[in-house]
């Protein structure tokens, strides 16, 4: 109970943040950057539909495809944003708080890309089309990144028959800063470290880290050019917040020890990938 209402909590405040980009700062500069948001300030503009309601009849429809598409559990965290969001939307305060166009759009997409990376870590939506790179991730493995940038770019390409050629480049500018912040932040959850370790205590190092760390290590027999002597590579790959208890253990036993670090940010397989339960 405590961990759902935790979830909960990161999805109402995900969608808070993408109602406020939108309410506050791309729909006042007529900013249309993809989605059904999107898709809402363009009908909006033409017929004066109601913002929520046009969010709220979309997100029924899309709901649809999450329970064909996609897993029951993500369906139950879509069903919450998609409800959440028309309401957000008709609740928070449709104004113009940053006068300037440009500032107000980088503004707007870097919270709105927050905001749906906030979705996506807890493998929930707000429907609309967010749920279209989910189904492009689990059937082709694309970046949701990209999925949305492809999505988006769809409605946006309806901002030339609806607004200024302006407008549809701010549309198209924000989808890219919107993009690029997911993918940053995306990358920064998943970093890894890979460090590979050279000693002669590999035995004990090696032991120690599958004890203290419970995590695997890659033994590669490797030969020293020098002295053209046999020896052991461990190969270890750790989250970050450990990386410090893996140095410690190493300079216990040979601080004469040669290790060579790298960040990864895509690591898959048992005790990091999605079908594990962990990331």
């Amino acid at each position: 109970m405590k961990q759902w209402l935790t979830k909960l909590a990161y999805i109402t405040l995900a969608i808070a943040l993408m109602s406020a980009s939108v309410n506050m700062f791309l729909a006042p500069h007529n900013i249309a950057a993809g989605g059904i948001t999107g898709l809402s300030i363009i009908l909006e503009s033409l017929f004066t539909f109601d913002r929520g309601l046009v969010i709220l009849i979309s997100n029924i429809i899309i709901l649809l495809v999450t329970l064909i598409s996609l897993e029951r559990q993500v369906f139950f965290n879509t069903v919450i944003g998609a409800l959440l969001l028309p309401l957000f939307i008709m609740l928070i305060p449709h104004i113009t708080l940053v006068s300037d166009t440009m500032l107000s759009m980088i503004v707007g997409s870097v919270i709105f890309g927050i905001a749906v990376s906030i979705l996506y870590y807890n493998k929930a939506s707000s429907g609309g089309t967010s749920i279209p790179p989910l189904v492009l991730k689990k059937y082709f493995n694309l970046n949701t990144s990209i999925g949305l940038f492809i999505t988006d770019g769809i409605v946006v390409l309806l901002c030339l028959l609806v607004f200024s050629i302006d407008a549809f480049f701010f549309a198209m500018l924000s989808i890219f800063i919107t993009s690029a912040t997911m993918s940053y932040i995306e990358s920064g959850l998943n970093k890894k470290k890979m460090v590979h370790i050279i000693s002669d205590k590999s035995a004990e190092i090696s032991d120690d880290i599958m004890t203290n760390l419970e995590k695997g290590v890659t033994i590669v027999p490797v030969i020293g050019a020098y002295k053209q002597k046999d020896m052991h590579m461990l190969i270890v790959t750790l989250d970050f917040r450990k990386y410090q208890q893996l140095l410690a253990i190493v300079n216990n036993h040979d601080k004469d020890a040669f290790m060579i670090t790298d960040t990864v940010t895509d690591v898959h397989g048992k005790g990091f990938s999605y079908d594990s339960g962990t990331v």
